[in-house]
């Protein structure tokens, strides 16, 4: 009889603590997130009071969810990144309302004669997660990151005030496994206040709610996010054991919120698709009026059987779409067009702009893209031009009011010298991208241009990884790849760098040396010239055999080169035109970079045959099926063509070998492959 007592009075606590916990937590969310207290501070410390009293007369039945324990924890030095066991998906988009009524018909064309409703709800503008409840506890929380994998943010999610950390319903069974998908975001109320905190103490201030949201969400100290208004909006289930048992998409959204988990604040379940229009305009009329940021809404088929005929396209569900607002313009003017070179060396022209208000955010630069929208759009320096954020997201430039053009603005084009180091500014014909020719001495490109000429396929100096070249780059000792070979010049300053001790700086300069002796066709790879890759590398080597043959080489003679087309050969001459990059090719010749004389070419086995290798090979790597085919004179090419002499397929051979059995390319599995070499060695 004790027994059954004792049961019962904790029965009767627990329920006490999670009424407490419950009444709490909407308050807590009314009064941090929405900034609209709904009852007197006093109220509330009296409610707390009574928890904590409770707490500690029965602390074996403290809930893991209440808010007398500090939230927060010690901070992370990373996050652990975790593949979703179902994909989160991206939606397709519609703009007006023909592309609404398409979807529709698409729709009604797959479930002839079927009655098709539709779930409509906000398209909150923050950042989608997934939270993972075992036995009603949640467990973990998980960033969409690119949709198969995510980033763990558990102790952040935790930390969210109107999130359910215990699952507790009087209406429905607490699944054992309950995987629930939905949107961070804040509040404007709490953004707002955020901000106003934030400029009074002269801290940063965020540019609109969803940056907000997602700096909150990302910081590895979860005492930062838990100084935040985030709120957690739930949209759907994407597992639940045992199953629900639901019907309509809409019924499940009331089930979460039974749960305690927010919905948006509007959410229709409409009879025609003529009904979600009628929702869209009613919406993006009260759109300034509603407690969150939204850039649309998203339209769902109601009938989870349905939804489950109607399957999935590509990336994307067929049954469900966002109908995305129309974006917001302003008027400003073009004060300047910058060009800025980017890591590969592309020139992009940029817009400095007078700042303008657009869709919440002060926007003051906007790309150009390249010289080919300059002049489609002919805006030129001094222009009155409209900016809109297309899709609420980037700023670009959609018109150029000529009615307000001055009559003394001048044409915009493109430098003919790189605005970083000087070298020649090329564009091929044909080519929409414009790009500096100085690989090898642009500062702009340093990083790429080093990270490449060191790698294992290059010049191979093991150990010049990343963060000695950072090191080195705050040394200013790596001004281009050159440098490389001057670093024993500087060993005293190498010993500074933080864990660099003798022992690897030793190992580094053996490196280094140890590179001096290649082959001709991997230091031309090294050099980073756009459009040569390994294999044309390897031709140009076969067909010029001196180096200095291909630094004096004509544009004629370079097209002739198997695996050199047009573009590249232009390529090569403009690369070697650049006397930038050739007093950083003398240097690296000068510190001692060599390869063996040619020897005279002999025609081999596979001369100018091109093959093609897919799949996973068991005894060997696909490098060294490659290497084998190149030292027999075959071209390896990444994919299949009628030109193809034949396709190495080894397991999960996909669409390439399917291909090469639609045009009757020849195909040897991995034990043919090696028995055909065979009479070769």
């Amino acid at each position: 009889m004790s027994m059954v007592k004792n049961y019962m009075d904790k029965t009767a606590v627990i329920s006490q603590m999670r009424q407490l916990i419950q009444i709490l937590a909407k308050h807590n969310h009314a009064y941090y997130v929405m900034d609209q207290p709904s009852i007197a501070d006093s109220e509330y410390d009296q409610l707390f009071h009574q928890l904590k009293a409770l707490e500690e007369q029965y602390p074996d039945l403290v809930q893991a969810d209440t808010p007398t324990l500090k939230v927060g924890g010690k901070a992370l030095s990373k996050f652990e990144s975790i593949t979703h066991t179902v994909p989160m998906l991206s939606l397709g988009n519609v703009f007006n309302q023909d592309e609404l009524f398409a979807f529709a018909r698409r729709i009604e064309e797959r479930l002839p004669n079927q009655v098709i409703q539709y779930d409509v709800e906000l398209k909150f503008d923050g950042l989608a997660i997934s939270l993972w409840y075992e036995n009603g506890v949640l467990v973990r929380g998980v960033t969409r990151g690119d949709g198969e994998t995510g980033e763990v943010i558990t102790h952040n999610v935790k930390t969210i005030r109107n999130l359910p950390k215990v699952l507790s319903s009087a209406n429905a069974e607490i699944p054992r496994l309950l995987e629930v998908r939905g949107e961070v975001l804040m509040p404007k109320a709490g953004f707002e206040k955020l901000n106003a905190e934030n400029e009074a103490k002269g801290e940063k201030t965020f540019a609109n709610p969803r940056n907000a949201a997602a700096g909150s969400l990302r910081q590895l100290d979860p005492n930062i996010a838990a100084s935040r208004p985030l709120a957690f909006y739930a949209y759907g289930i994407a597992q639940c054991e045992p199953h629900h048992g639901l019907t309509k998409m809409s019924e499940s959204l009331e089930w979460l919120n039974h749960f305690g988990f927010a919905i948006g604040e509007q959410h229709f379940v409409c009879n025609s698709i003529q009904e979600v229009q009628e929702k869209y305009d009613q919406i993006n009329q009260q759109r300034a009026s509603l407690s969150v940021e939204i850039d649309g809404m998203v339209v769902k088929v109601d009938d989870l059987k349905q939804q489950k005929q109607l399957g999935f396209l590509s990336r994307e569900p067929r049954w469900a779409t966002a109908y995305k607002f129309p974006a917001v313009a302003a008027l400003t003017t073009i004060e300047n067009i910058d060009w800025q070179v980017g890591r590969t060396g592309t020139l992009t022209p940029v817009a400095r702009l007078n700042p303008v208000a657009v869709g919440g955010v002060t926007v003051s630069n906007v790309t150009l893209h390249n010289i080919g929208e300059i002049h489609r759009l002919d805006v030129r320096i001094g222009d009155t031009v409209s900016v809109y954020r297309s899709g609420d997201v980037i700023p670009k430039v959609e018109k150029v009011w000529l009615e307000f053009r001055p009559d003394n603005l001048v044409e915009v084009t493109l430098p003919e010298s790189c605005p970083v180091c000087a070298s020649p500014v090329v564009m091929p014909e044909g080519e929409a991208l414009a790009r500096c020719s100085g690989g090898l001495y642009c500062s702009a490109q340093r990083i790429e241009a080093i990270r490449h000429f060191v790698s294992r396929k290059a010049m191979d100096i093991e150990g010049l990884g990343d963060r000695w070249v950072e090191s080195l780059l705050h040394l200013d000792l790596l001004k281009d790849v050159s440098d490389i070979y001057h670093l024993h010049e500087h060993r005293e300053k190498l010993l500074t760098i933080e864990k660099m001790g003798e022992k690897s700086v030793q190992n580094l300069f053996d490196a280094i040396e140890n590179s001096k002796k290649t082959s001709l066709a991997a230091f031309i790879y090294a050099l980073g010239i756009r459009g040569v890759g390994e294999n044309t590398s390897r031709m140009l080597a076969q067909t010029f055999q001196t180096f200095e043959a291909l630094r004096q080489a004509d544009l004629e003679a370079l097209k002739k080169t198997p695996d050199v087309g047009d573009i590249t050969a232009e390529w090569i001459v403009d690369f070697f035109q650049a006397p930038h990059n050739l007093e950083v090719i003398d240097r690296l010749l000068a510190a001692g970079i060599h390869w063996d004389a040619p020897t005279a070419p002999t025609r081999q086995p596979l001369n100018g045959e091109s093959w093609v290798i897919t799949g996973t090979l068991a005894t060997m790597g696909r490098d060294d099926a490659t290497q084998i085919l190149q030292a027999l004179g075959a071209r390896v090419s990444g994919s299949v063509s009628s030109k193809t002499k034949c396709v190495v397929a080894g397991e999960k051979a996909g669409s390439k070998l399917e291909k090469a059995e639609k045009l009757g390319v020849p195909v040897l599995s991995e034990e043919q492959f090696l028995a055909f070499v065979q009479q070769y060695q």
